[in-house]
């Protein structure tokens, strides 16, 4: 650093260093704190991590590499040409040999300029790195090297974007995750004890009772109680490891310091806490026990504050007095545009200069000596295979989680006003409107023709209605499954069967409430055991929709994807119905889609329903073409009396395969996400 060609770089930025070889800068001093909750006594206590459970969370020669593809010219011309396999791609070199240490009772923040490699290395440490993403190297828990169940089993993981479902309270929200995230062996009693210990450790009594909120349709909390709920849930098990991703974007100073305090109280409370901060202020920067400074996938320092401004004061390279060291050191390693080379140059500079240093050496001696230790741990191979070899990661029974999903799925359904009081209201000004038009149909001619009419509008108002009102239903609550799923809180299995089951009174309720105005106004068949038997079959073709809007959700992968391919695979089911084509002219290679159609076997049911045994129709006198008797009608669409429990089979039957293939769907997505 002696040569002054090779500190320009450094001092790229402007910074004025005439006052830099003072002796302390303010915002360094560790005694600087400003009170979150008052006074000190007013902070709350975490539960203290026992000193048997606490972890030392090391990681040795981490290196991350991403395919990058360069397809040679010639392929644009000729999208049928084939590739030339040595055009594949080439890897990209993300993270280049990263070992550090986390220790329990410290507070390790990541920082570094944009594009510096700070989630991937958090995505690397928690296991959670995209498909396209290679990792090599070793990371160890109290020198056992780990896999991602064995860590997911000990660990938290505070993702920067919450996701909730907002119809529910804080405290419901709460209940839920100590339901299906704590052991079962504890008492519900208990669960429900340790919910309002962390609602008051959180601060969260205040808001425990008010929705989380869903973004321009329910106004609930705030940004800040978000990040505390948030924390509140990883929390409840007292987790001995927690990763952070950015908790204080998108928050106010105020609010960005109370959360770090709240990572703080952790750390002291004998967690070891990983995060990720962008662009903390000097009252944060003094929060932090360990810096990780980051640059170009590489590691520029880790260690103490204050040992971080000695490495940079020998570097003559020192933070400007008054000013806050950390926006000085990102922007100090920060790649600026239109001077990349010289920053490189010193950034690597920076880099190797770590590296060659006795805190470098010692941090990749003690990270390496930690890698190491397993191989005097007799259970060594518990680890590195997974945890208590095939043990399920599943905290909860599978009863408990599914009672615990029905809870939330039947509170999200009871607690979300457009789904309660719109569609009960859609039902009854429908079913009026159609009574009012087919109002007191004559058994005549004109009447048969009405009739059969009214019944296809039936099929086709619940096919519509139950489709588009269950079509978001798994796509948008993707990707809280995933994370949950991910996370070991239930089954695939058990997150479908609570969605489903708690929307049976939804979707029994409306049609019986529907065809229970408009039946008699229209003047149906008055028989007493007909109103019930197209009660049942109305309710038969309502969750046969349902359960294909079902399977529409489980494909798709976004709300807007499901609305675009739902109702182009409506219509063939529509045209089979026997209304609009005659099941005799089904061509014969679509008679396999037919027979997938709710519409034909639901046609036929109601229609055998409403004309069987009626022998009374009325005729203009010398017309001897008309339809004299049900029989008759039914000819006429080629239906048949003897198939009306064929049509109720086969609806059920179409329930179960719709909702069982809706399922596989579901369950494949959650394969591939786990890959």
């Amino acid at each position: 650093m002696a040569d002054s060609d090779e500190r320009t770089p450094l001092f790229r930025n402007g910074f004025n260093n005439e006052d830099s070889n003072n002796s302390e800068n303010v915002s360094t001093d560790s005694s600087f704190r400003i009170p979150i909750y008052g006074t000190t006594s007013e902070q709350p206590n975490l539960r203290t991590v026992p000193i048997e459970e606490r972890i030392n969370y090391t990681w040795s020669s981490l290196n991350v590499f991403t395919n990058v593809d360069t397809p040679q010219s010639e392929s644009h011309l000729c999208f049928c040409c084939k590739r030339n396999p040595g055009s594949r791609g080439q890897k990209k070199h993300l993270l280049k040999n990263i070992s550090g240490l986390a220790y329990p009772g410290e507070l390790l923040a990541i920082l570094g300029s944009s594009g510096a490699g700070k989630t991937t290395l958090l995505n690397a440490l928690t296991f959670r790195s995209p498909k396209s993403i290679t990792v090599t190297g070793t990371r160890c828990v109290n020198g056992t090297p780990v896999n991602s169940k064995a860590l997911t089993s000990q660990s938290a993981y505070v993702q920067q974007n919450e996701l909730f479902i907002g119809s529910l309270t804080v405290k419901e929200h709460l209940r839920f995750q100590a339901l299906v995230r704590m052991d079962r062996h504890i008492s519900y009693e208990q669960r429900m004890k340790r919910v309002n210990e962390v609602i008051t450790e959180m601060t969260l009594n205040k808001c425990e009772n008010t929705c989380i909120g869903i973004p321009g349709r329910l106004k609930g909390i705030s940004g800040g109680e978000l990040k505390r709920l948030s924390f509140a849930a990883e929390v409840l098990t007292n987790p001995s490891l927690m990763f952070c991703d950015e908790p204080t974007s998108g928050l106010d100073s105020f609010m960005a310091l109370n959360v770090v305090q709240i990572l703080k109280n952790m750390a002291h409370a004998g967690k070891t806490v990983i995060c990720t901060i962008h662009q903390p202020s000097s009252e944060l920067y003094a929060m932090f026990d360990k810096l990780l400074l980051m640059s170009e996938g590489r590691i520029a320092f880790l260690g103490t504050p204050e040992a971080a401004d000695l490495f940079f004061r020998e570097l003559e390279a020192p933070c400007p007095k008054n000013y806050n060291p950390a926006d000085y050191f990102i922007q100090l390693l920060a790649i600026v545009p239109g001077n990349e080379e010289s920053c490189r140059n010193a950034v690597n500079m920076i880099c190797d200069k770590f590296q060659r240093s006795e805190p470098g050496i010692q941090v990749a001696l003690d990270s390496t000596m930690k890698s190491s230790e397993f191989l005097r741990h007799q259970d060594a191979d518990v680890w590195i295979n997974g945890s208590n070899g095939n043990k399920s990661p599943y905290k909860a029974s599978w009863c408990a989680q599914f009672r615990a999903v029905l809870w939330r799925s039947w509170l999200s359904i009871i607690k979300e006003p457009l789904l309660v009081k719109v569609r009960l209201l859609q039902t009854i000004m429908v079913s009026l409107i159609l009574g009012a038009i087919y109002y007191g149909q004559v058994i005549d001619q004109d009447g048969v023709m009405n009739i059969n009419g009214a019944i296809f509008i039936f099929l086709t108002n619940m096919t519509f209605q139950n489709v588009f009102a269950v079509i978001n239903v798994f796509s948008s609550e993707l990707p809280i499954f995933l994370r949950e799923h991910k996370n070991g809180m239930y089954r695939t299995d058990v997150y479908f069967l609570g969605k489903t089951i708690a929307d049976i009174p939804i979707f029994v309720f409306l049609p019986l409430l529907f065809l229970s105005i408009c039946y008699y106004l229209i003047g149906l068949n008055t028989e007493m055991p007909r109103f019930f038997v197209a009660c049942g079959i109305i309710v038969l073709v309502a969750n046969a929709a349902t359960s294909f809007g079902y399977l529409i959700s489980c494909v798709s992968s976004t709300i807007s994807m499901a609305l675009s391919i739902g109702p182009p695979m409506l219509i063939p089911f529509l045209l089979f119905g026997g209304f609009f084509l005659n099941i005799q002219s089904i061509p014969v290679y679509f008679e396999w889609l037919a027979y997938l159609s709710w519409f034909k076997y639901g046609n036929e049911a109601l229609m055998i329903n409403q004309w069987e045994n009626v022998t009374n129709i009325q005729c203009p006198r010398g017309n001897s073409t008309c339809l004299r008797n049900g029989h008759v009608v039914l000819e006429i669409y080629n239906f048949k009396e003897e198939h009306l429990m064929i049509d109720i089979i086969s609806l059920i039957g179409l329930i179960v395969a719709f909702r069982f293939a809706a399922f596989l769907a579901l369950l494949w997505k959650t394969y591939i996400d786990e890959e």
